[in-house]
């Protein structure tokens, strides 16, 4: 159960030793909070619920959600407390600090108290299990202010238990709460969410949780590394109960090791590569050193660090540098060496540069956690950072591609350079133009448009010799295409021309040259070695324009 109470076992003074006789509890049952002063990171909603007691503004049904560990179900049972406790002196009301002190205190942090009823939903599902909290709902509190029913992980009773709950959680008695938990309020039906005052309940911040575990420790008697701390913080990902199982399992390694719990220790434990080798790799993949990063990559992986752990700390340094270069505040958790490194990179590293690292390690950290063979991964995800380390940012090489500075080798041949689609029309006064491809741009000026395009298209010719035009027979015309061809040169260049078709191959249409101009052109800058490095250093990229591209349907 995700957030589940201490059920019949006393809470003990948080610096008591067990004894000989006592079992060991584990420090997230040990340290669960008993009042909402202890309740870490949540005070927005401590202090809505202060002011509903204060005011007497009490909703019937309450909905926590969050992620695991932040507090959810101890928070159920701390409003269970806050609203049945009458006080050491047996006559208090409602209050947002329950005494804790008091029979109802005692019993419901107990776990034992009558009127406090906890249903699991992950085992009670079914509409069976609902229906026996309508039918003792109708009863009045036996010895309590409230009956209040808490179900943890309430998103896992069936579409029926749900609505066999909606008319009793509407309209429940005067003397009845309902207090749900669930760790995905998004598979809780509208219906039932409407009928809830709902609270979110955070992430714990890595800075609380690593003061909480501090505070813990002292209680403990354990001596540990402010270091070791943050680095537990960060593992448990906003989670207390996370992390004080994480610490729990640290202050152990360092009762075996007869010291306290040290930073080494706890990457150790946890899998986690030491910042200075995440350093020191990061600098050997910016200074191009192949051999020596991939040793350092090997030397982490042999002492056990699991290799998708390597690149989530260089995407986690990237990223701080990134940070750092905008001009956010230092993070006081870490260590001084780590924040100067940080500013160095900052200083010398570009955006784009940033930018380049953060996608490369991504998208090797997903690789890794793919591939059959991780490490093996790990290794080309780095080579291929530290090529592209080398390479200039790509916006300035497509800005240098586009204006035209990046010249690439033209083709040999004239197979490969074909005529151009517009040459310019050498037009004598009443004469015609010296080539083809000058006569079809004459009349698409005279604006005989569509025949310059039947011509451009589709005719492949075999002799000019103005005013003579002989096209090839494997591009048929029909004899009115050719008339008015013939009327269109005529009225164009005042001459009239003989137009006919003949059974030879001729050249490609103009269309087909400009298309096969441009694919040269294209093919030339992509066999650019620095257009080829582009490419290997981001797989899936295109060049989108080049000099000399056309718009050619």
């Amino acid at each position: 159960m995700a957030d589940s109470f201490d059920l019949g076992e006393p809470p003990q003074p948080a610096a008591q030793a067990p004894s000989a006789s006592s079992p060991y509890r584990v420090l997230a049952r040990k340290y669960r909070p008993q009042t909402f002063s202890e309740l870490i990171g949540q005070d927005a909603m401590v202090t809505t619920l202060g002011n509903a007691i204060r005011r007497d503004r009490l909703a019937h049904a309450f909905l926590m959600t969050g992620v695991r560990g932040v507090g959810k179900t101890s928070t159920a049972r701390l409003i269970a407390k806050a609203l049945n406790c009458i006080g050491p002196d047996g006559t208090g009301g409602p209050t947002i600090d329950p005494c804790g002190v008091c029979e109802p205190c005692r019993a419901i942090a107990e776990g034992r108290h009558i009127d406090v009823i906890e249903m699991d939903a992950a085992s009670h599902t079914g509409v069976d299990d609902v229906r026996e909290i309508i039918d003792a709902a109708r009863y009045a509190a036996v010895s309590a202010r409230y009956k209040i029913y808490i179900v943890d992980e309430v998103h896992m009773l069936s579409k029926n238990a749900f609505n066999a709950l909606l008319k009793t959680l509407e309209e429940p008695p005067a003397h009845v709460k309902f207090l749900f938990a669930t760790t995905e309020v998004n598979k809780v039906p509208i219906t039932v969410l409407s009928r809830c005052q709902r609270f979110d309940l955070r992430r714990i911040s890595a800075e609380q949780l690593a003061a909480h575990f501090a505070f813990v420790c002292r209680e403990e008697g354990v001596e540990a590394e402010a270091e070791a701390l943050t680095l537990i913080a960060r593992a448990a990902e906003g989670s207390a109960r996370d992390g004080l199982s994480i610490l729990d399992q640290g202050i152990a390694h360092a009762g075996l090791e007869g010291g306290g719990v040290t930073a080494a220790a706890v990457r150790q434990m946890l899998g986690l590569s030491d910042r200075g080798a995440v350093r020191d790799l990061l600098g050997l993949v910016l200074a191009g050193d192949a051999a020596a990063a991939l040793a350092s990559l090997r030397r982490q992986y042999d002492y056990g660090v699991d290799p998708q752990s390597v690149l989530r700390a260089m995407l986690e340094t990237v990223h701080g540098i990134t940070l750092a270069k905008v001009g956010t505040a230092e993070d006081p958790a870490q260590p001084v060496e780590e924040r100067n490194a940080r500013a160095e990179w900052a200083a010398k590293l570009s955006f784009p540069a940033l930018h380049r690292l953060w996608q490369l390690f991504l998208k090797g950290h997903d690789e890794v956690a793919k591939a059959a063979l991780p490490i093996e991964a790990a290794e080309m995800a780095l080579l291929r950072a530290i090529h592209a380390s080398t390479l200039p940012d790509p916006g300035e090489l497509a800005k240098a591609i586009a204006s035209g500075e990046l010249t690439a080798p033209q083709p040999q041949g004239a197979a490969a350079a074909p005529a151009p689609l517009a040459a310019p029309a050498a037009v004598e006064r009443q004469g015609a133009p010296a080539d083809f491809a000058g006569l079809v741009t004459l009349l698409e000026d005279k604006g005989h448009h569509a025949v310059a395009a039947q011509l451009s298209n589709g005719a492949r010719v075999v002799r000019y010799e103005a005013p003579e035009l002989i096209l090839s027979g494997s591009r048929p015309m029909s004899a009115d295409t050719l008339r008015d061809v013939a009327d269109a040169l005529k009225t164009a260049t005042g001459k009239a021309w003989k137009i006919a078709l003949e059974d030879a191959p001729g050249a490609p249409t103009l269309r087909e040259q400009a298309k096969a101009e441009e694919e040269a052109t294209r093919q030339a800058i992509l066999d650019t070695p620095l257009v080829k490095a582009a490419f290997a250093a981001f797989p899936g990229a295109e060049l989108e324009s080049w000099p000399g591209k056309r718009s050619i349907a």
